[in-house]
Order: structure tokens, then C-alpha cells, then sequence
């Protein structure tokens, strides 16, 4: 059996006790050939999960365990909290396009400027909901919010359960940004559709404004 060519891609058995292992990988425009299954006495079925995109910090590969958000999806609910301590979730917004960019933390140079642009760009946007969502405290985002003089755009922490970085694909697993999100930003249209996604390969680096800007007013 040969495998299709196609994005990479993770071939799994999962077997009557429970146990589930990666029997076989193919890469981007490579075949491989299918792990021998004949041998699993107990395999009940098969599946295959596509893996997360690669994403680097200053070059090296950084794990994202969470699940890929893709456009034409339903985007995923959340709760967060802002800096008033107050629950934020998707219908907070309802009947709105939200602009959803994810950051390591406030307090790093690049996070920094891009909150500033998106600030500035959110007084420009009709009725689109700017949200900057980080794994730092409400009080630190609060912090910075008015030494910045950030008001145009709400910036809310997943603190307390890191679950939207587990559901948008973007909480960091092991190294020096364990529990960090890496960077990505998601646009989400008024009917909860997601209309726009970018995981930024190089969290170093500032995400494609131009596009993100062109997905919200489109």
C-alpha cells in the first residue's frame, strides 16, 4: 500500500485496550510505504490526523499539541478573562467580525508593536472586535494597556486553563515557551465562521497585516 502524496500526515491504530501509537509518517510530497498491520491482532481502527503546521522560535521547532483552526470551520468557543477580571467569550461579541491575534506576551518587543498596530487599525475597522489574547495575567495586561495608552483593542488571558490555546492551536508544550502561545491570528465572521488564519512560522516575526485587514473588511 502506498500512501497519497500530500501535507503531513500521522498514521495511528488504536486497538481494543485502548493503546493508540504512530505506526508510519509521510512528508510533504513524499510517499511512504504502509506500516505491516497484519501482525495487530486487536486493531479495531485506523485513523489519520494531520499535524500542526511547523512553527519556529528564532529557528528552532516548537511543539503545538493543539488542534488546528482551519477557514470554513466554526470557530471554537472560549472564555477569557479581561482586565477587569471579567469573562469574555465568543458570543461577547455576537453579530460582530472579530480579529483574534494570539501573542507570546505583551511585555516582548514584537508582541509589543503588534498589539500597537492592531490598536491603531481597530479605530479604522466598523464593527469588528480586536481581541489580543496572551498567556499573561490580567493585571500585567492591564498594565500595559494604559502605560500604552491601548484602548482600542481588548487584550484577554487564558491564564487559568490555557484551553484556548489547546483549541486554536497555539499553546506552546515544552522548551523555554512552555505554556506560551505562539503566534497566530485568526479573523471570525459575524456568523462564527472563520474567515481568515495565519500561524506565523517565525514567532519572532510581525504576522501579515495586510491580509488580516483585507479578511476583516471583506
Amino acid at each position: 500500500m502506498q500512501f497519497e502524496r500530500g501535507p503531513l500526515v500521522a498514521f495511528a491504530a488504536v486497538d481494543r485496550r485502548g493503546a493508540a501509537g504512530v505506526l508510519s509518517k509521510t512528508l510533504c510530497g513524499l510517499s511512504a510505504r504502509a506500516y505491516d498491520l497484519r501482525h495487530l491482532s486487536h486493531v479495531t481502527a485506523c485513523y489519520v490526523r494531520e499535524l500542526m503546521p511547523q512553527i519556529t522560535l528564532k529557528g528552532n521547532p516548537v511543539k503545538l499539541p493543539g488542534t488546528e483552526v482551519k477557514v470554513g470551520q466554526k470557530a471554537p468557543d472560549f472564555s477569557l478573562q479581561d482586565a477587569s477580571l471579567a469573562e469574555v467569550t465568543l458570543a461577547s461579541s455576537a453579530g460582530k467580525t472579530r480579529v483574534i491575534a494570539a501573542i507570546p506576551s505583551l511585555d516582548t518587543p514584537v508582541c509589543a508593536l503588534e498589539t500597537k498596530r492592531f490598536n491603531e487599525e481597530a479605530q479604522k475597522l466598523g464593527n469588528v472586535e480586536v481581541l489580543v489574547v496572551s498567556m499573561d495575567l490580567p493585571f500585567g495586561q492591564k498594565r500595559w494597556c494604559g502605560a500604552e495608552n491601548v484602548t482600542s483593542v481588548k487584550c484577554l488571558s487564558d491564564h487559568r486553563t490555557g484551553q484556548f490555546g489547546k483549541d486554536y492551536g497555539v499553546l506552546v508544550e515544552g522548551g523555554p515557551f512552555d505554556r506560551v502561545y505562539a503566534r497566530a491570528v485568526f479573523v471570525i465572521g459575524p456568523d462564527d465562521v472563520v474567515k481568515h488564519v495565519e500561524y506565523v512560522k517565525e514567532i519572532a516575526e510581525h504576522p501579515d497585516y495586510d491580509a488580516v485587514l483585507a479578511a476583516a473588511q471583506s
